[in-house]
Protein backbone atom coordinates (compact mmCIF):
# COMPACT_ATOMS: atom_id res chain seq x y z
CA UNK A 1 0.00 0.00 0.00
CA UNK A 2 1.59 3.25 -1.17
CA UNK A 3 0.69 5.71 1.60
CA UNK A 4 2.65 8.98 1.84
CA UNK A 5 4.61 9.39 5.06
CA UNK A 6 2.81 12.68 5.73
CA UNK A 7 -0.52 10.82 5.81
CA UNK A 8 0.90 8.06 8.02
CA UNK A 9 1.84 10.78 10.49
CA UNK A 10 -1.82 11.88 10.58
CA UNK A 11 -3.09 8.46 11.73
CA UNK A 12 -3.17 9.22 15.49
CA UNK A 13 -5.01 12.47 14.81
CA UNK A 14 -7.48 10.90 12.37
CA UNK A 15 -8.11 8.07 14.84
CA UNK A 16 -8.85 10.56 17.62
CA UNK A 17 -11.25 12.47 15.34
CA UNK A 18 -12.99 9.30 14.25
CA UNK A 19 -13.53 8.06 17.79
CA UNK A 20 -14.76 11.43 19.01
CA UNK A 21 -17.25 11.46 16.13
CA UNK A 22 -18.31 7.91 16.97
CA UNK A 23 -18.95 8.88 20.59
CA UNK A 24 -21.16 11.81 19.56
CA UNK A 25 -23.48 10.49 16.82
CA UNK A 26 -26.28 12.61 15.40
CA UNK A 27 -29.02 11.48 13.03
CA UNK A 28 -30.34 13.05 9.84
CA UNK A 29 -30.47 16.87 9.79
CA UNK A 30 -29.54 16.99 13.50
CA UNK A 31 -25.76 16.99 12.93
CA UNK A 32 -25.16 20.34 14.67
CA UNK A 33 -22.30 19.15 16.88
CA UNK A 34 -20.80 17.20 13.98
CA UNK A 35 -21.07 20.17 11.63
CA UNK A 36 -19.35 22.43 14.16
CA UNK A 37 -16.64 19.80 14.73
CA UNK A 38 -15.92 19.58 11.00
CA UNK A 39 -15.98 23.35 10.50
CA UNK A 40 -13.55 23.86 13.38
CA UNK A 41 -11.05 21.39 11.93
CA UNK A 42 -11.29 22.94 8.46
CA UNK A 43 -10.60 26.40 9.89
CA UNK A 44 -7.57 24.99 11.71
CA UNK A 45 -6.30 23.69 8.35
CA UNK A 46 -6.59 27.22 6.94
CA UNK A 47 -9.83 26.68 5.01
CA UNK A 48 -13.03 28.71 5.22
CA UNK A 49 -16.03 26.44 5.79
CA UNK A 50 -19.41 27.36 4.34
CA UNK A 51 -22.29 26.08 6.46
CA UNK A 52 -26.06 25.84 6.16
CA UNK A 53 -26.67 23.86 2.97
CA UNK A 54 -29.30 21.26 3.83
CA UNK A 55 -29.28 22.73 7.32
CA UNK A 56 -26.11 21.16 8.68
CA UNK A 57 -23.98 20.60 5.58
CA UNK A 58 -20.43 21.94 5.41
CA UNK A 59 -18.41 22.76 2.29
CA UNK A 60 -14.84 24.09 2.14
CA UNK A 61 -12.81 25.04 -0.92
CA UNK A 62 -9.05 24.63 -1.37
CA UNK A 63 -7.20 26.21 -4.31
CA UNK A 64 -3.67 25.71 -5.56
CA UNK A 65 -1.88 26.79 -8.71
CA UNK A 66 -3.59 28.62 -11.56
CA UNK A 67 -5.95 26.04 -13.08
CA UNK A 68 -9.68 26.72 -12.97
CA UNK A 69 -10.54 23.01 -13.06
CA UNK A 70 -12.53 21.93 -10.01
CA UNK A 71 -13.65 18.65 -8.45
CA UNK A 72 -15.65 17.75 -5.35
CA UNK A 73 -15.01 15.08 -2.71
CA UNK A 74 -17.90 14.03 -0.48
CA UNK A 75 -18.27 12.40 2.94
CA UNK A 76 -21.56 11.72 4.75
CA UNK A 77 -21.84 12.72 8.42
CA UNK A 78 -25.03 11.29 9.93
CA UNK A 79 -25.56 8.33 12.25
CA UNK A 80 -28.31 5.73 12.50
CA UNK A 81 -31.27 5.64 14.93
CA UNK A 82 -29.77 2.49 16.45
CA UNK A 83 -28.87 1.48 20.01
CA UNK A 84 -25.19 0.59 20.20
CA UNK A 85 -24.18 -2.74 21.76
CA UNK A 86 -20.44 -2.03 21.97
CA UNK A 87 -18.73 -1.39 25.31
CA UNK A 88 -15.45 0.26 24.25
CA UNK A 89 -14.53 3.71 25.52
CA UNK A 90 -15.63 5.57 22.37
CA UNK A 91 -19.11 4.01 22.26
CA UNK A 92 -22.07 6.30 21.66
CA UNK A 93 -22.93 8.82 24.35
CA UNK A 94 -26.29 9.53 22.68
CA UNK A 95 -28.79 6.81 23.55
CA UNK A 96 -30.52 5.34 20.52
CA UNK A 97 -28.06 6.87 18.05
CA UNK A 98 -25.01 5.14 16.63
CA UNK A 99 -22.46 5.39 13.86
CA UNK A 100 -23.35 1.94 12.60
CA UNK A 101 -22.41 2.57 8.96
CA UNK A 102 -18.97 4.15 9.28
CA UNK A 103 -19.81 7.74 8.45
CA UNK A 104 -17.58 8.76 11.36
CA UNK A 105 -14.69 7.18 9.45
CA UNK A 106 -15.74 8.82 6.19
CA UNK A 107 -15.58 12.25 7.84
CA UNK A 108 -12.22 11.52 9.47
CA UNK A 109 -10.68 10.30 6.18
CA UNK A 110 -11.83 13.35 4.24
CA UNK A 111 -10.63 15.66 7.02
CA UNK A 112 -7.26 13.89 6.92
CA UNK A 113 -7.05 14.39 3.16
CA UNK A 114 -8.05 18.04 3.52
CA UNK A 115 -5.31 18.63 6.10
CA UNK A 116 -2.70 16.88 3.98
CA UNK A 117 -3.67 18.67 0.77
CA UNK A 118 -3.91 22.06 2.49
CA UNK A 119 -0.36 21.60 3.76
CA UNK A 120 1.17 20.20 0.58
CA UNK A 121 -0.90 21.94 -2.12
CA UNK A 122 0.53 19.36 -4.46
CA UNK A 123 -2.10 19.89 -7.15
CA UNK A 124 -3.23 22.51 -9.63
CA UNK A 125 -6.89 23.49 -9.43
CA UNK A 126 -9.79 23.64 -7.02
CA UNK A 127 -11.12 21.07 -4.53
CA UNK A 128 -14.49 21.34 -2.82
CA UNK A 129 -14.72 19.21 0.31
CA UNK A 130 -18.38 18.32 0.90
CA UNK A 131 -19.54 17.07 4.30
CA UNK A 132 -23.13 16.02 3.79
CA UNK A 133 -25.92 15.43 6.32
CA UNK A 134 -28.75 12.92 6.26
CA UNK A 135 -27.60 10.11 4.00
CA UNK A 136 -29.51 7.55 6.07
CA UNK A 137 -32.97 8.03 4.60
CA UNK A 138 -33.10 11.80 4.72
CA UNK A 139 -31.82 12.48 1.21
CA UNK A 140 -29.36 15.11 2.36
CA UNK A 141 -27.41 14.92 -0.90
CA UNK A 142 -30.52 15.72 -2.91
CA UNK A 143 -31.35 18.58 -0.59
CA UNK A 144 -27.86 20.05 -0.96
CA UNK A 145 -28.13 19.83 -4.75
CA UNK A 146 -31.60 21.40 -4.71
CA UNK A 147 -30.29 24.25 -2.55
CA UNK A 148 -27.60 25.11 -5.10
CA UNK A 149 -24.56 23.05 -4.09
CA UNK A 150 -23.08 22.90 -7.57
CA UNK A 151 -24.14 26.43 -8.43
CA UNK A 152 -22.22 27.80 -5.46
CA UNK A 153 -19.37 25.30 -5.79
CA UNK A 154 -19.12 24.43 -9.50
CA UNK A 155 -17.07 21.39 -10.43
CA UNK A 156 -16.50 19.01 -13.33
CA UNK A 157 -16.88 15.81 -11.30
CA UNK A 158 -17.85 14.57 -7.84
CA UNK A 159 -16.49 11.55 -5.97
CA UNK A 160 -17.68 9.44 -3.06
CA UNK A 161 -16.29 6.57 -0.97
CA UNK A 162 -17.81 4.08 1.48
CA UNK A 163 -16.10 1.65 3.81
CA UNK A 164 -17.05 -1.93 2.94
CA UNK A 165 -16.55 -4.71 5.53
CA UNK A 166 -17.47 -7.36 2.95
CA UNK A 167 -14.22 -6.59 1.10
CA UNK A 168 -10.81 -7.27 2.67
CA UNK A 169 -8.87 -4.36 4.11
CA UNK A 170 -6.52 -3.00 1.47
CA UNK A 171 -8.83 -3.63 -1.47
CA UNK A 172 -11.15 -1.37 -3.44
CA UNK A 173 -14.39 -2.15 -5.24
CA UNK A 174 -15.49 -0.17 -8.26
CA UNK A 175 -17.55 -0.64 -11.42
CA UNK A 176 -18.85 1.54 -14.24
CA UNK A 177 -22.60 2.03 -14.51
CA UNK A 178 -25.02 1.04 -11.72
CA UNK A 179 -23.20 0.61 -8.41
CA UNK A 180 -26.15 0.68 -6.01
CA UNK A 181 -29.90 0.41 -6.52
CA UNK A 182 -32.76 2.85 -6.21
CA UNK A 183 -34.77 2.87 -3.00
CA UNK A 184 -38.55 3.31 -3.21
CA UNK A 185 -41.07 2.98 -0.38
CA UNK A 186 -44.65 1.83 -0.53
CA UNK A 187 -47.49 1.82 1.97
CA UNK A 188 -50.70 -0.13 1.38
CA UNK A 189 -53.75 0.69 3.52
CA UNK A 190 -56.63 -1.78 3.41
CA UNK A 191 -60.09 -0.98 4.74
CA UNK A 192 -63.26 -2.98 5.24
CA UNK A 193 -65.76 -4.18 7.81
CA UNK A 194 -64.39 -5.73 10.97
CA UNK A 195 -66.27 -8.63 12.52
CA UNK A 196 -66.19 -11.62 14.87
CA UNK A 197 -63.66 -14.24 13.77
CA UNK A 198 -66.35 -16.92 14.19
CA UNK A 199 -68.55 -15.16 11.62
CA UNK A 200 -66.17 -14.02 8.84
CA UNK A 201 -69.04 -13.84 6.35
CA UNK A 202 -70.35 -10.74 8.17
CA UNK A 203 -67.24 -8.67 7.44
CA UNK A 204 -64.20 -8.31 5.21
CA UNK A 205 -61.31 -10.67 5.82
CA UNK A 206 -58.54 -8.13 5.40
CA UNK A 207 -55.89 -10.51 6.72
CA UNK A 208 -56.69 -12.79 3.79
CA UNK A 209 -56.63 -9.83 1.42
CA UNK A 210 -53.27 -8.69 2.80
CA UNK A 211 -51.85 -12.21 2.55
CA UNK A 212 -52.93 -12.48 -1.06
CA UNK A 213 -51.37 -9.11 -1.85
CA UNK A 214 -48.06 -10.05 -0.20
CA UNK A 215 -47.88 -13.29 -2.14
CA UNK A 216 -48.76 -11.63 -5.42
CA UNK A 217 -46.29 -8.77 -4.94
CA UNK A 218 -43.51 -11.33 -4.98
CA UNK A 219 -44.45 -12.33 -8.52
CA UNK A 220 -43.55 -8.88 -9.84
CA UNK A 221 -39.84 -9.61 -10.05
CA UNK A 222 -40.29 -13.14 -11.41
CA UNK A 223 -43.10 -12.44 -13.89
CA UNK A 224 -43.26 -8.73 -14.75
CA UNK A 225 -39.59 -7.73 -14.84
CA UNK A 226 -37.10 -8.90 -17.48
CA UNK A 227 -35.12 -11.77 -15.88
CA UNK A 228 -31.89 -10.01 -16.85
CA UNK A 229 -32.88 -6.83 -14.96
CA UNK A 230 -32.27 -6.92 -11.18
CA UNK A 231 -35.14 -5.88 -8.90
CA UNK A 232 -36.33 -6.50 -5.35
CA UNK A 233 -39.80 -6.05 -3.85
CA UNK A 234 -40.05 -6.73 -0.11
CA UNK A 235 -42.89 -6.30 2.36
CA UNK A 236 -41.20 -5.48 5.65
CA UNK A 237 -44.04 -4.41 7.94
CA UNK A 238 -47.57 -5.73 8.55
CA UNK A 239 -50.01 -4.29 11.09
CA UNK A 240 -53.38 -5.99 11.53
CA UNK A 241 -55.66 -5.66 14.54
CA UNK A 242 -54.82 -5.11 18.18
CA UNK A 243 -53.82 -8.63 19.16
CA UNK A 244 -57.23 -10.18 19.82
CA UNK A 245 -57.49 -13.75 18.52
CA UNK A 246 -61.19 -13.53 17.73
CA UNK A 247 -61.55 -10.10 16.08
CA UNK A 248 -61.25 -9.66 12.34
CA UNK A 249 -59.67 -6.20 11.88
CA UNK A 250 -61.30 -3.42 9.90
CA UNK A 251 -57.95 -2.13 8.66
CA UNK A 252 -54.56 -3.56 7.73
CA UNK A 253 -51.34 -1.71 6.91
CA UNK A 254 -48.49 -3.06 4.77
CA UNK A 255 -45.17 -1.28 4.26
CA UNK A 256 -42.24 -2.24 2.12
CA UNK A 257 -39.46 -1.29 -0.24
CA UNK A 258 -38.68 -1.76 -3.93
CA UNK A 259 -35.21 -1.65 -5.51
CA UNK A 260 -34.01 -1.46 -9.10
CA UNK A 261 -31.24 -0.07 -11.30
CA UNK A 262 -33.27 1.68 -14.00
CA UNK A 263 -36.20 4.07 -14.33
CA UNK A 264 -37.96 1.60 -16.61
CA UNK A 265 -37.93 -1.15 -14.00
CA UNK A 266 -39.01 1.29 -11.28
CA UNK A 267 -41.99 2.24 -13.47
CA UNK A 268 -42.95 -1.42 -13.96
CA UNK A 269 -42.71 -2.19 -10.25
CA UNK A 270 -44.82 0.78 -9.20
CA UNK A 271 -47.47 0.08 -11.85
CA UNK A 272 -47.71 -3.59 -10.89
CA UNK A 273 -47.93 -2.86 -7.15
CA UNK A 274 -50.83 -0.51 -7.76
CA UNK A 275 -52.54 -2.92 -10.15
CA UNK A 276 -52.17 -5.96 -7.91
CA UNK A 277 -53.54 -4.10 -4.89
CA UNK A 278 -56.50 -2.68 -6.80
CA UNK A 279 -57.41 -6.04 -8.35
CA UNK A 280 -57.17 -8.15 -5.19
CA UNK A 281 -58.99 -5.56 -3.08
CA UNK A 282 -61.80 -5.37 -5.64
CA UNK A 283 -62.11 -9.15 -5.73
CA UNK A 284 -62.69 -9.23 -1.98
CA UNK A 285 -64.79 -6.08 -1.69
CA UNK A 286 -62.11 -4.23 0.25
CA UNK A 287 -60.96 -0.64 0.01
CA UNK A 288 -57.29 0.05 -0.75
CA UNK A 289 -55.00 3.06 -0.91
CA UNK A 290 -51.44 2.74 -2.20
CA UNK A 291 -48.82 5.37 -1.40
CA UNK A 292 -45.66 4.95 -3.43
CA UNK A 293 -42.69 7.29 -3.00
CA UNK A 294 -39.48 7.32 -4.98
CA UNK A 295 -36.77 7.88 -2.42
CA UNK A 296 -33.22 7.51 -3.82
CA UNK A 297 -32.43 7.01 -7.51
CA UNK A 298 -29.85 4.40 -8.54
CA UNK A 299 -26.20 5.25 -7.93
CA UNK A 300 -24.69 5.20 -11.42
CA UNK A 301 -20.97 5.69 -11.98
CA UNK A 302 -19.75 7.49 -15.08
CA UNK A 303 -17.75 5.03 -17.19
CA UNK A 304 -14.71 7.27 -17.66
CA UNK A 305 -14.70 8.36 -14.02
CA UNK A 306 -14.94 4.74 -12.83
CA UNK A 307 -11.92 3.83 -14.96
CA UNK A 308 -10.05 6.80 -13.50
CA UNK A 309 -10.86 5.83 -9.92
CA UNK A 310 -9.88 2.22 -10.57
CA UNK A 311 -6.53 3.46 -11.90
CA UNK A 312 -6.00 5.61 -8.80
CA UNK A 313 -6.89 2.71 -6.50
CA UNK A 314 -4.55 0.39 -8.42
CA UNK A 315 -1.72 2.87 -8.04
CA UNK A 316 -2.32 2.88 -4.32
CA UNK A 317 -3.16 -0.75 -3.55
CA UNK A 318 -1.98 -2.67 -6.62
CA UNK A 319 -4.01 -3.78 -9.62
CA UNK A 320 -4.90 -7.16 -8.06
CA UNK A 321 -6.55 -5.38 -5.13
CA UNK A 322 -9.04 -3.46 -7.29
CA UNK A 323 -12.15 -5.58 -7.65
CA UNK A 324 -14.87 -5.20 -10.27
CA UNK A 325 -17.68 -5.61 -7.76
CA UNK A 326 -21.23 -6.62 -8.55
CA UNK A 327 -23.97 -3.99 -8.09
CA UNK A 328 -25.48 -3.82 -4.62
CA UNK A 329 -29.25 -3.67 -4.00
CA UNK A 330 -28.77 -1.23 -1.13
CA UNK A 331 -29.19 2.48 -1.88
CA UNK A 332 -27.11 5.62 -1.40
CA UNK A 333 -28.14 9.23 -1.77
CA UNK A 334 -24.83 10.13 -3.40
CA UNK A 335 -26.93 9.15 -6.42
CA UNK A 336 -28.45 12.65 -6.40
CA UNK A 337 -24.99 14.17 -6.83
CA UNK A 338 -24.17 11.72 -9.62
CA UNK A 339 -27.37 12.75 -11.41
CA UNK A 340 -26.13 16.34 -11.33
CA UNK A 341 -22.46 15.70 -12.15
CA UNK A 342 -20.40 12.87 -13.59
CA UNK A 343 -18.38 11.03 -10.98
CA UNK A 344 -17.72 7.76 -9.23
CA UNK A 345 -18.56 6.03 -5.97
CA UNK A 346 -16.15 3.37 -4.71
CA UNK A 347 -16.07 0.80 -1.91
CA UNK A 348 -12.95 0.77 0.29
CA UNK A 349 -12.46 -2.67 1.81
CA UNK A 350 -12.38 -2.62 5.61
CA UNK A 351 -12.93 -6.27 6.49
CA UNK A 352 -10.64 -8.14 8.83
CA UNK A 353 -11.42 -11.40 10.59
CA UNK A 354 -15.19 -11.62 11.13
CA UNK A 355 -16.33 -7.97 11.21
CA UNK A 356 -19.83 -6.91 12.20
CA UNK A 357 -21.77 -5.88 9.08
CA UNK A 358 -22.96 -2.37 8.37
CA UNK A 359 -26.05 -1.28 10.35
CA UNK A 360 -25.30 -3.82 13.08
CA UNK A 361 -25.37 -2.65 16.75
CA UNK A 362 -21.86 -4.11 17.21
CA UNK A 363 -20.34 -2.42 14.15
CA UNK A 364 -17.28 -0.20 14.51
CA UNK A 365 -15.30 1.44 11.72
CA UNK A 366 -11.91 -0.18 11.12
CA UNK A 367 -9.37 2.55 11.94
CA UNK A 368 -6.75 0.82 9.78
CA UNK A 369 -8.69 2.14 6.80
CA UNK A 370 -8.15 5.80 7.79
CA UNK A 371 -4.74 6.29 6.12
CA UNK A 372 -5.84 4.27 3.09
CA UNK A 373 -8.91 6.44 2.57
CA UNK A 374 -7.02 9.70 3.06
CA UNK A 375 -4.30 8.49 0.67
CA UNK A 376 -6.93 7.54 -1.92
CA UNK A 377 -8.49 11.01 -1.80
CA UNK A 378 -5.07 12.65 -2.10
CA UNK A 379 -4.01 10.40 -4.97
CA UNK A 380 -7.29 11.06 -6.79
CA UNK A 381 -6.73 14.80 -6.52
CA UNK A 382 -3.20 14.40 -7.85
CA UNK A 383 -4.46 12.33 -10.78
CA UNK A 384 -7.32 14.65 -11.80
CA UNK A 385 -5.59 17.95 -10.98
CA UNK A 386 -1.90 17.28 -11.68
CA UNK A 387 0.57 19.97 -10.70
Amino acid sequence: MRIPEEIKELVPEMTAWRRELHANPETAFEEKWTSAFVAEKLRFFGLEPHTGLAGTGVVATLKAGSSKRAIALRADMDALPLKEANTFDHRSKNEGRMHGCGHDGHVAMLLGAAKHLAASKDFDGIIHFIFQPAEEGGGGAGKMVDEGLFDRFPCEAVYGLHNWPALPLGTFGVRPGPMMASSDKFEIELGGTGCHAAMPHTGTDLVLVASSIVQELHTIVSRSVDPLEPAVVSVAHVKAGDGAYNVMPGSVLLRGTARAFSTEVRDIVERRIRGICAGIAAAHGAKVEVKYSRNYPPTVNDEAQAALCAEVAAGLAGKDNVIAVKPVMGAEDFSFMLRAKPGCYVFAGSGEGDPAPLHNPEFDFNDKLLPIGAAYWSALVGQVLPK
